[in-house]
């Protein structure tokens, strides 16, 4: 099951589904980062930004690829 997400995760579409989760997730911890002002949260939500955006990134080079 994990090598078929892993396959998908490296499609087109895969990339953007993922990056779209990880925007998702990125809203709902700074949501909580800015009503709490836990530090934790603040890092959270960095590291799903940084997935969003190279998951995006990876997504735009495969598509100028076809």
């Amino acid at each position: 099951m994990f090598n078929q997400l892993d396959a998908w995760h490296k499609t087109h579409v895969g990339l953007l589904v993922f990056g779209v989760v990880e925007l998702g997730l990125s809203y709902l911890f700074i949501s909580l980062a800015i009503d709490r002002g836990n530090l934790f949260y603040y890092l959270l939500t960095l590291v799903f930004l940084v997935g969003f955006l190279s998951n995006l990134i990876r997504s735009f080079k495969q598509g100028k690829a076809r």
